[in-house]
């Protein structure tokens, strides 16, 4: 990393924007307690010198037992770092298939760099491009959990001083991440696969679909498209979550610099993949010793929803940054998001919020250029500590191959495509692409940056669905073809574990065309793939536990209007109250197949989507061992 710049005075420093130096103020305030503990913790567990030397000789000889060579000889004498390369490789993902030659690279690089590298564990990595739909989907917010603690069960074995953590989509990156921060005092970099080449125009995909569900399109016109546009390794080019990950993480100091999209089996992918390997051993020790605790604090956390919000990313992320901030101790608000949205413009339209893909976006100057137009408007805070070194600048250069050598370079300092990316002074929209909204049917959360501004307020009579297939048998049959707000419900976290609804939306897009105003509701989820239908969703309570969305009925008036903010039924609150709920979720004899038996612990202890959608609950203080009122306060600095 030494062609990356060092000295913050090659770009002029900006003070932060008095709305994110207050939002985030508050949650360090808010949040005192909870991050001192975990600090106080994980710095306990910090060791000088490698961590495995104060194994027992039995202990450590398992731990060698199966290694070779200058690595076996290096583990034994306990001279070197060890380093965990944790992976959620499988060959089904298109996104995860690159990483299967990650290690013997990583392994190569850390070698070189003086360290030992061995394939500590894999991850489960479920395909919701696959499962959508159907009974597997059900197991996709869940399987973030599962992840989160087979990255333990990998790091636990007191053999590693730092990590590589291979992973990209939706629920993988979330748990690879919480999973490391409880070994918050070893260093970390996630390490990306980049999405696969522009195959077909997501909007012409968009548009078949739309026809396939009027019946003017057939299967095999159907598949043809779906194969055309899913075509190759690496991650699917729309901004969904996969992709929205890989934009949060790199924002947040995680990736190395320019690392998120450049694609698979390429020179430069493998120069920055083997790059990670050695820097990782350059943090694990001595005068840069960086932990993934010192990296994700408050201010990265701020400037993790920024870059979701300045990008129209995935509304899953107000539930996974929800759950990583609580697992560093930093209570994150869903206010906290709303707040930010009002100043935070909207500087990238790509698909479903736009016509470009990734790739168009990552030529047009991608992260590297949003990071210095954010940054040169006060929009991030710039002195945070990375896995590049100290200071967010680092991440205005883009990585390339000089005669075969990796190196840093400035993006030209203008946009290279605006109708994909553009500065702050001339923003698509003044404010970020996710609001909450709120009302007497609860809490919820809507993706507005793919919304015609004509179809943000909408009141129309509720057709009320627990499950897809319902709705999809009642718009087959015509029964929908008028102004209505469909309300899909019993798809929350303790209900089925919230699958995302997505396949909805052709049908919904159809109606809409038509003429009609149409909006959805629902305590599901729709992920990053949320297009041009207002859709109030992860709606909190959830009428698993009886909030008011359980006491809709069909024809009540309903009101989204993300203009103000507000979600409302047209019905007296003691009426609603005094409605019997009519349907309930899934009982645990029902629940059941694909899996789905094994998980029925988890569905009885996650929590609300509001809170992070996780089974491990809101932490307290003495999750980290101590009550907040014996700690010493911890400067967000430490």
């Amino acid at each position: 990393m030494s062609s990356a710049p060092t000295d913050r005075t090659r770009y002029e420093v900006h003070p932060v924007h008095p709305v994110i130096a207050e939002v985030t103020a508050r949650i360090a305030e808010r949040s005192a307690g909870t991050r001192a503990a975990y600090l106080e913790r994980v710095t306990a567990s910090h060791e000088e010198g490698p961590v495995r030397r104060g194994l027992d000789c039995s202990n450590l000889a398992h731990g060698f037992a199966a290694m070779e060579g200058v690595d076996k000889a290096a583990l034994r004498a306990v001279r070197a770092p060890g380093v965990a390369i944790v992976s959620s490789y499988n060959d089904m993902l298109s996104a995860h298939q690159p990483m299967q030659e990650y290690p013997a690279m990583l392994k190569g690089s850390v070698r070189k760099a003086g360290g030992v590298a061995q394939f500590a564990g894999g991850v489960p990595a479920m395909c919701d491009g696959v499962t959508q739909g159907r009974p597997g989907m059900e197991l996709s917010l869940f399987s973030r959990e599962v992840i989160a603690m087979s990255t333990a069960i990998a790091l636990s074995h007191d053999m590693f001083d730092a990590a590589l953590l291979l992973g990209v989509c939706d629920k993988i990156v979330p748990g690879l991440l919480i999973g490391a921060l409880s070994f918050g005092h070893l260093p970390a970099i996630l390490v990306p696969a980049g999405p696969m080449n522009s195959g077909l125009p997501n909007k012409e995909k968009a548009r078949v679909r739309q026809l396939y569900a009027e019946g003017k399109a057939t299967r095999e016109d159907l598949l043809d498209a779906e194969a055309a546009s899913y075509h190759s390794a690496g991650t699917c080019t729309f901004y969904g979550t996969a992709n929205s990950n890989q934009m949060v993480v790199e924002v947040m100091g995680l990736h190395l610099p320019g690392a998120s999209f450049v694609q698979p089996n390429s020179p430069l992918r493998q120069a920055l993949t083997e790059e990670a390997g050695r820097r990782v051993v350059t943090l694990s020790r001595g005068e840069e010793y960086t932990p993934v605790s010192r990296v994700i604090d408050e201010k990265a956390i701020v400037n993790g929803v920024i870059a979701l919000l300045a990008t129209g990313g995935s509304t899953n992320h107000t539930m996974h940054l929800v759950a990583i901030a609580a697992a560093a101790g930093i209570q994150l608000t869903w206010d906290d998001f709303s707040d930010l949205s009002a100043v935070i413009p909207l500087l990238a339209r790509v698909y479903p919020n736009g016509s470009a893909d990734i790739n168009h976006f990552h030529a047009a100057g991608g992260i590297q250029f949003l990071v210095g137009t954010l940054l040169n408007a006060g929009l991030l805070h710039e002195d945070v500590q990375t896995v590049a070194g100290p200071g967010l600048h680092r991440y205005r250069q883009e990585p390339i191959l000089s005669e075969g050598e990796l190196i840093w370079r400035d993006v030209p300092a203008h946009s290279l495509d605006e109708d994909v990316l553009r500065p702050v002074w001339r923003p698509f929209a003044a404010d970020g692409g996710l609001r909450m909204v709120a009302g007497n049917l609860g809490r919820a959360v809507i993706k507005v940056s793919a919304v015609a501004p004509e179809r943000r307020v909408v009141q129309a009579p509720a057709r009320v669905f627990t499950d897809q297939k319902a709705f999809k048998d009642a718009f087959e049959a015509g029964e929908l073809d008028r102004d209505v707000v469909v309300v899909i419900r019993q798809q929350g976290p303790q209900a089925n574990g919230m699958p995302e609804l997505h396949g909805l939306t052709p049908a919904l897009g159809v109606l809409m065309d038509r003429g009609h105003q149409v909006a959805l509701l629902t305590d599901g989820r729709m992920s990053g793939a949320s297009g041009k239908i207002p859709a109030a969703i992860q709606v909190t309570p959830e009428a698993a536990v009886g909030g008011p969305i359980a006491r809709i009925a069909d024809g009540d008036i309903i009101r989204l209007d993300a203009r103000a903010g507000t979600l409302d039924v047209f019905v007296g609150d003691e009426e609603l109250a005094r409605r019997e709920l009519v349907d309930s979720p899934p009982s645990e004899a029902s629940w059941t197949g694909t899996g789905r038996e094994l998980f029925a612990a988890l569905r009885r202890a996650v929590g609300p989507a509001d809170q992070g959608a996780s089974v491990f609950g809101p932490l307290t203080p003495e999750h980290f061992g101590a009550p907040a009122h014996t700690l010493n306060p911890v400067e967000v600095s430490q």
